[in-house]
C-alpha cells in the first residue's frame, strides 16, 4: 500500500492537486447538493439518465465528482480521487463534448455545446496526480509515514 500514499514533494503538482480539488469539489456539490445553482442529486441523475447513462452511473458520476473533488482538495486519497476525477472527464469527452469539436463554445452560440478543450486540461491535471501523488501538503504524505 505504499505506492497509494508515496507522493512527491512538489509544490507545482500541489497547485494542480488543489487547483482540480477546487473545480471538482464545486461541481460535485452543484450534482449532490444543489449548491453554486446546481440541481442537485435528484435532478442532476434526472438529466443524466435522460441522456442515455445508467442510473448507478450517474450516481457514481456525482460522487466521483464530489468526494474526488474532496479528496484532491486535502491530498487524501490523492490517485484514487485523480482516477475518479479522469473517468468522468474521459465520459464527458466521449458523452457530452466529442460532437461539439475541440474548442470551448466562448460565443454561446446557440444550438452548440462546448467542446472538450477544458475536459482534455482536466484530464491532464489528473493523470499529473496520479503519477506524482498529492506533493506538498497533501494528507497522503502524512498518513505514508505510518
Amino acid at each position: 500500500m505504499d505506492w497509494l500514499f508515496a507522493t512527491s514533494p512538489s509544490w507545482a503538482i500541489t497547485v494542480v492537486r488543489v487547483v482540480l480539488g477546487v473545480i471538482f469539489f464545486a461541481h460535485g456539490a452543484q450534482k449532490v447538493l444543489g449548491w453554486f445553482g446546481g440541481y442537485g442529486l435528484k435532478g442532476t441523475t434526472g438529466y443524466f439518465t435522460s441522456i442515455g447513462l445508467p442510473l448507478p452511473v450517474a450516481y457514481l458520476v456525482c460522487f466521483f465528482e464530489f468526494l474526488g473533488g474532496i479528496g484532491l482538495i486535502l491530498g487524501l486519497l490523492t490517485r484514487p480521487s485523480a482516477l475518479a476525477v479522469a473517468i468522468v472527464m474521459i465520459g464527458a469527452i466521449a458523452k457530452v463534448h466529442w460532437p461539439n469539436g475541440f474548442f470551448v463554445n466562448w460565443q454561446l452560440a446557440a444550438g452548440k455545446g462546448h467542446g472538450y478543450e477544458a475536459n482534455l486540461a482536466f484530464l491532464a491535471m489528473a493523470v499529473a496526480c496520479l503519477i506524482a501523488g498529492g506533493g506538498a501538503l497533501a494528507l497522503d504524505r502524512v498518513l505514508g509515514a505510518f
